[in-house]
């Protein structure tokens, strides 16, 4: 059996969890292709920086589950997943993904909506009489 490495990614509200095995460069996305998945040529792009990045695009095939968030969300948080298994397997590459900046989760996420108010930061119109 295949030696399997497994990784968590997050961003907003999306979750990313991949299992990285030895192959030929396939990428699975919820039972689909990754092309099925993400249509859009930048969002795969974004999910394949961290191989390209080392070179080994075709190293490895890739089983990912997503779920929550949007798209953009989803994409960058696989691209996390993928980065953070791609390290376990090898701790060598650490520097070469961080310098790129592909170990960093993004902590920005959507503020809460305040009581009295229709939106985060926005107010009512104040009427002084």
């Amino acid at each position: 059996m295949a030696e399997v490495t497994n990784a968590l990614g997050r961003r907003k509200a999306a979750v990313a969890r991949v299992y990285l095995t030895a192959g030929k460069g396939e990428i699975k996305i919820n039972s689909r292709d990754l092309e099925n998945y993400f249509p859009d040529q930048n969002l795969q792009f974004i999910v394949k920086q961290p191989l390209a990045t080392l070179g080994v695009t075709e190293n490895y095939d890739i089983k990912a589950n997503l779920d929550g968030g949007g798209i953009k969300g989803q994409a960058e948080a696989l691209r996390l997943a993928i980065a953070r298994a791609l390290v376990k397997i090898n701790a060598e590459d650490k520097p070469a993904l961080k310098a790129q900046g592909f170990m960093t989760r993004d902590p920005r996420v959507v503020e809460r909506k305040k009581p009295g108010q229709p939106k985060a930061r926005k107010k009512f119109q104040f009427s002084k009489r």
